[in-house]
């Protein structure tokens, strides 16, 4: 067979961590297992050559159209038809309603569907999201409802779909992501970066769902008793971070005290990793969570809220809260300082917990699907 991927989003750098990082493990792994079909890996210029091709049988073509546009449904179905592919992977809902190509779909979460405030996390004017918003409807229920068959990534994102679209359980498969191995890092200089120990720690986005204003709350009570730990969040700085950034002044939380940290290496995550007191994850909604679970591969103790599928993802390695209880959240801060020893209880399990969720096994399910894709039916 010859496949075509949407590998646009290839990259953590281009792409955004949780989906940049699955389309560029995806490529990659299969590259490693799979010498029968034929692949064309649809990229853009910013990431056309961090794809490296170790397999002959995989073909890299430029289509540097950006997602979520109008271009992107207008061009894609001609490039797409010209790479002659039996079928295409999408690796998100942004697919184009006028293909006529087979396709499979990964859904990864309904966000913007469950979570209003994500859904309105926009710089645009009102109007203008009113329309953006209307067109994602669209495609996303074209998506779906069009697909040959749909990847989910954790049971709780295909109950999402199942409960919002209604579309029969057998067109969905849940294949889980993976991680990456925990890295050592030597040359990170935490002075470089403006960080003191001890520290906790939350790496990710500041979009809405991911619920930072109850962690700041619970760092302000914190910090009413401990003025020496720091708080490190660690992603991409933009609107939602710099008003973090204005809401933790309100709670007279020092900027000694918190500590942003934009676009950092892997090496510098994985050091952060290594060295926090904590690791938090806060987040209301998750189609998966790859960051607890990466603290986890580093034996770092993780507080993460109970709430979507971190449950289902985290097991019992992980101290649960309540996302709306930002004072048992401080209690869990407290604990990590003055009882380290028991935080670290649930270490032992993390590290096996992290270890079920490999990259390899995801591209070996995926690959599965490839190959009974004509057995498939919408």
């Amino acid at each position: 067979m010859r496949i075509g991927i949407d590998a646009r989003f290839f990259g953590p750098k281009t792409g955004g961590g949780g989906i940049g990082r699955y389309v560029a493990e995806l490529v990659t792994h299969l590259q490693e297992i799979d010498h029968q079909n034929e692949y064309v890996i649809f990229l853009r210029k910013e990431n056309f050559h961090e794809c490296v091709i170790t397999n002959r049988r995989f073909f890299k073509q430029l289509m540097d159209v950006p997602w979520y546009t109008i271009r992107e449904q207008l061009l894609l179905p001609n490039f797409v038809r010209r790479a002659r592919v039996d079928f295409m992977h999408y690796p998100h809902w942004n697919v184009p309603i006028f293909s006529t190509t087979p396709f499979l779909v990964t859904i990864h979460d309904l966000i913007l569907i469950e979570d209003r405030k994500s859904a309105h996390a926009t710089t645009k004017g009102a109007l203008v999201h009113g329309f953006k918003y209307a067109g994602f409807r669209t495609v996303i229920e074209s998506a779906i409802h069009r697909s040959r068959h749909i990847i989910s990534i954790s049971n709780y994102s295909k109950q999402s779909v199942l409960n919002h679209f209604g579309i029969k359980e057998k067109k969905i498969s849940v294949i889980p992501n993976g991680i990456i191995p925990a890295k050592t890092a030597k040359n990170v200089s935490f002075s470089k970066l403006g960080v003191f120990e001890p520290y906790f720690l939350y790496v990710g986005s500041a979009y809405p769902h991911k619920n930072l204003h109850t962690m700041l709350d619970a760092f302000a009570k914190f910090t009413q008793n401990d003025q020496y730990t720091q708080l490190v969040i660690a992603g991409r700085r933009d609107v939602f971070s710099q008003e973090l950034e204005r809401y933790a002044k309100a709670q007279n939380i020092s900027s000694e005290q918190l500590r942003f940290i934009d676009f950092p290496t892997d090496e510098e995550v994985a050091a952060l990793y290594k060295s926090a007191r904590l690791f938090i994850f806060p987040s209301r909604l998750e189609g998966f969570g790859l960051p607890p679970l990466e603290a986890m591969s580093h034996g770092t103790p993780v507080a993460a809220a109970q709430a979507s599928s971190l449950p289902e993802v985290l097991g019992k390695a992980a101290w649960y809260f309540d996302p709306d209880d930002s004072s048992a959240l401080a209690r869990l801060m407290q604990q990590a300082t003055d009882n380290p020893e028991m935080m670290a209880t649930k270490v032992t399990e993390g590290l096996h917990q992290s270890s079920t969720f490999t990259w390899l096994q995801t591209a070996e399910k995926t690959l599965d699907l490839y190959n009974s894709f004509h057995l498939l039916h919408k």
